[in-house]
């Protein structure tokens, strides 16, 4: 039958007989396969018996390939695929870490170390220790200052393929300071607070505290406009607006609130050469504010303070400070002797003075803003190590050359300092001047 089937067409065989053949043609197929993997398996056992070392060797190497191959045409684990018209690779990063900050990420049991490569993504909570600090950006520009103590979680952080950007962020502990950036129309940036929804628009800043032990639970609009939203209740919020409530309370109380100043200089990430005149502390006027209460600490928890002074003007120099990393804050304080809350905590370094600039090769190209975030790219030596305005860059490539992001930036003029150095004491330093709408 086999003979007489091959000696004709399909379309002349009857429909039994196509079946016979189609089932004859994949009984052949799979015996080559079976005959080929067969033989295979042969050589390699007589490879591996002749030449041991080398055989384990190739094995290692094609099983390294075939796992990058695998890789490459997996999708990304960690993508977060929810929502219509999502763009993935939208995710959150941290712009700077101080002390312990840790991360679980969203579906995982174990905290891990945050650091400045870690890819935060939908789901992940975010927590500082008692003595950690950190910065993140999201998309469309927003960005928060994670104070020491506190416990958040990345509700969302999505680019839609209209360019909306879709920021929410729960504070389950703590306190947090916010900014949003100039979004787009059908943009959204929010921060969730003990149930409470808070809308911030574009250009605007708050702080928000979630004192769970105290049943505390507060929002203050430092800048720009907002609305509240809890059980049914919606509130518009303008400067100098907070808005506060407890657990078991039906309704959320707004009054207006003295403002902290915001920090001038040092700018926050700023290098200062130390010098016998001392360190400039300069931060904004508040118009209701009778003085100001500085505050300069070796830490971000603030439990090691160096400096604690009542100012009446809004700038003072320093002296006596020694070299290494300092965090500074001020409280307004009105005429009877009420404090604001306390302002963001900058951070600063102060470096020696023998330290001098042109020893080391260090050209920056021209800086690219992006909002109140400015992109740095810059050639320096290949064993350079490289810092900008007192945080490091991460990678410096094998042409020598770096790309970096800065922390989010205050309105205004800021100053940014790029040093290098490598490990024979050669340094050089440029500093450049920006002007941020």
């Amino acid at each position: 039958m086999l003979s007489l089937k091959l000696g004709f067409k399909d379309s002349e065989l009857s429909p039994a007989n196509r079946k016979l053949r189609l089932s004859w043609m994949t009984v052949s197929y799979r015996s080559v396969m079976q005959v080929s993997f067969l033989t295979l398996c042969a050589i390699a056992i007589a490879l591996y018996l002749v030449f041991p070392g080398a055989t384990h060797k190739a094995f290692l190497a094609g099983g390294s390939v075939l796992s990058r191959l695998c890789n490459q045409a997996a999708p990304t684990a960690r993508a977060d695929t929810s929502g219509p018209n999502v763009s993935i690779g939208q995710q959150a990063r941290f712009v700077s870490l101080d002390g312990t900050v840790r991360v679980k990420h969203k579906g995982e049991s174990e905290w891990v170390s945050a650091t400045s490569s870690t890819a935060l993504s939908n789901g992940d909570l975010i927590q500082t220790s008692p003595e950690g600090m950190a910065r993140v950006v999201f998309a469309g520009g927003t960005n928060y200052t994670v104070r020491p103590d506190s416990l958040i979680v990345i509700e969302e952080n999505n680019i839609t393929s209209n360019s909306e950007t879709k920021v929410a962020v729960e504070v389950q502990t703590g306190s947090v300071d916010l900014f949003t950036g100039s979004f787009s129309q059908g943009s959204k940036s929010q921060v969730i607070v003990g149930g409470a929804v808070a809308d911030l628009r574009p250009e605007s800043s708050a702080s928000v505290l979630n004192d769970n032990t105290h049943d505390t639970h507060e929002v203050l609009l430092r800048r720009g406009t907002a609305s509240i939203t809890r059980q049914g209740e919606s509130v518009e919020l303008t400067r100098s607006d907070k808005v506060s409530f407890q657990a078991e309370s039906a309704v959320m109380v707004k009054k207006q609130d003295l403002l902290p100043p915001a920090l001038l200089a040092p700018a926050n990430q700023f290098s200062l050469v130390k010098s016998g005149d001392g360190i400039e502390f300069a931060w904004e006027a508040i118009d209701e504010a009778k003085g100001y209460h500085l505050e300069v600490s070796r830490d971000p928890s603030f439990r090691n303070l160096v400096v604690q002074s009542f100012v009446s003007k809004n700038s003072v120099k320093i002296g006596r400070l020694h070299e290494g990393a300092y965090y500074w804050s001020v409280r307004s304080v009105s005429g009877t002797g009420k404090e604001s809350t306390e302002s963001e905590r900058a951070k600063f370094m102060l470096v020696p003075e023998a330290l001098q600039p042109g020893k080391l090769a260090l050209t920056l190209d021209e800086l690219v803003e992006h909002g109140h975030i400015v992109e740095i790219t810059g050639t320096s030596e290949i064993d350079a190590r490289v810092v900008v305005n007192g945080e490091e860059v991460p990678v410096v490539d094998a042409e020598g050359k770096f790309h970096y992001f800065t922390s989010p930036l205050p309105q205004g003029q800021n100053v940014i300092t790029v040093i290098a150095e490598n490990s024979h004491g050669g340094m050089n330093r440029q500093v450049r001047t920006i002007f941020i709408q």
